[in-house]
């Protein structure tokens, strides 16, 4: 069967697993050796093409820190990394996988052409012809990343000064990096288009799924402690003041509290903290690791201050009791500098 962006093709360095069926290959067990694996804990990107949608994962020394969906190869949106696992399934009858190795800086230029915005060309350019687009990149003196999609295939090229200081190709071919990237635009037989484009960012981190988790947890816990210890509108409170925060804080629209699931979980059903039930309702937030422990630190000091424990506990030894057992991570990811207390734990 036909499957959305099938074509689709971006550079790599190395080939670790070429385009095969996706039926052969237990994607979570490929996720998993590569944390563990020293000889797999590359940079490099995991592309799965299933019948509804094309997943990208970005990978840097063996670790997801990134994804973005498609349903054509053309729009991309960022998805969550537990949320673009559990949309693969276990056995799946059909899709492909492949997995590629590739630079940080390659990674970090497929990343923000598909969810960044262009430069526009002036309206006197024809991107699709090679003198047009170089001459204007030296009039300009451009910095940033030309593209250039040929019949699928991406090419990307790092524009410094006006000049192309290297290239990065889905297919190969010979010469220099410009004069291969003017014989992608003068192609008269292929559909050419071209993008310009300002530095892109380093490659974003997301917040990994079991740090998630935890904060689930630790949210969840926060309510069950504030009822027990006398606040039967505990779960009430919290919920206004997640609405509050959430214009200021919005990973906090994937955060509510649900006192269904037990204290120390919250349905993850995978190893190494990667994916959950493909049927779970519960999706994650997108958000980096600081941006998401700021979120929960607010959360937690509008919490405690609206309805501190009802037995007198103050809020700080209240959290320090919660914290304690994790406060290595919770320190690492920056939560105990968004509480509205200094914490000694």
């Amino acid at each position: 069967m036909s499957l959305p962006a099938g074509s689709l093709r971006f550079p790599r360095f190395r080939v670790l697993l070429p385009r095969t069926r996706l039926a052969y290959v237990h994607l979570r067990n490929l996720f998993t050796d590569a944390k563990r694996d020293r000889s797999a804990r590359v940079f490099g990107y995991v592309c799965v093409w299933l019948p509804e949608e094309f997943l990208l994962f970005f990978l840097q020394e063996g670790e997801i820190v990134n994804v973005t969906a498609s349903p054509d190869g053309q729009r991309f949106h960022p998805i969550a990394v537990a949320d673009a696992i559990a949309k693969v399934p276990r056995e799946a009858e059909y899709g492909e996988v492949c997995f590629y190795e590739a630079d940080d800086e390659l990674l970090a230029m497929m990343y923000w052409t598909q969810l960044g915005e262009p430069v526009p060309w002036p309206q006197d350019i024809n991107p699709g012809k090679p003198d047009a687009v170089f001459g204007y990149l030296n009039a300009t003196m451009h910095d940033g990343v030309l593209e250039v999609i040929s019949d699928e295939g991406r090419t990307y090229a790092r524009v410094r000064d006006g000049r192309v200081a290297r290239g990065y190709f889905s297919d190969d071919g010979f010469g220099e990096s410009e004069e291969q990237i003017r014989g992608l635009l003068a192609a008269p037989d292929k559909w050419v288009r071209a993008r310009l484009w300002p530095v892109p960012a380093p490659l974003p981190h997301q917040a990994a799924p079991a740090l998630i988790q935890v904060y689930r947890e630790v949210m969840t816990n926060t309510v069950r402690r504030l009822i027990t210890s006398g606040s039967p509108n505990a779960s009430a409170v919290a919920e206004q003041a997640r609405r509050h925060l959430m214009p200021q804080h919005p990973a906090l629209e994937r955060m509510a509290v649900s006192l269904d699931a037990s204290p120390n979980s919250g349905g993850s059903t995978s190893t190494m903290g990667y994916s959950r039930s493909a049927s779970s309702a519960v999706k994650d937030p997108i958000a980096d690791t600081r941006a998401l422990s700021a979120a929960i630190g607010a959360w937690l000091t509008e919490i405690l201050w609206t309805a501190p424990p009802a037995n007198g506990t103050p809020p700080e030894r209240f959290l320090e009791e919660l914290l304690r057992e994790r406060r290595h991570m919770f320190q690492g990811a920056g939560l105990f500098d968004a509480l509205g207390w200094k914490l000694f734990v």
